[in-house]
């Protein structure tokens, strides 16, 4: 049984973040190689198996498998950009705009920890 295999991969078709992603979740079981961008725009990967035991045709089924995987959550990912964004910027403006006295902003500290220094101690001037 081989314990290597190269893959030769279009970085128009999967992006080379997908490809670090999915390179990333096979690392505990096999050595990752991977060359230079060619002017075709391909990438060529070579695994080696870290074990002898370890199928390395399963190993490359489950990685382009995983590859797939990565390459749609990054397109899910950009096609919910905006509405993460307006989320996001509606509950960082709901929690300031609740309140316009500064006072009201303060938390309840019912153990006194979020006490200044000066308050508790002094300014530290004799």
């Amino acid at each position: 049984m081989e314990n290597k295999i190269k893959i030769k991969l279009d970085i128009g078709i999967y992006p080379l973040e997908a490809v670090y992603a999915a390179c990333y979740m096979f690392i505990d079981r096999v050595y990752i190689y991977l060359e230079d961008i060619n002017e075709k725009k391909q990438i060529f990967l070579q695994f080696k198996a870290k074990e002898e035991k370890l199928d390395m045709e399963v190993i490359k089924g489950e990685f382009l498998n995983e590859l797939l995987h990565c390459v749609y959550r990054i397109n899910i990912a950009k096609n919910n950009k905006k509405i993460r964004e307006y989320i996001v910027e509606k509950a960082l403006f709901s929690a300031i705009s609740q309140s316009d006295n500064e006072d009201d902003l303060i938390f309840d500290d019912p153990l006194g920890i979020a006490i200044p220094w000066e308050e508790k101690y002094g300014d530290g001037k004799k």
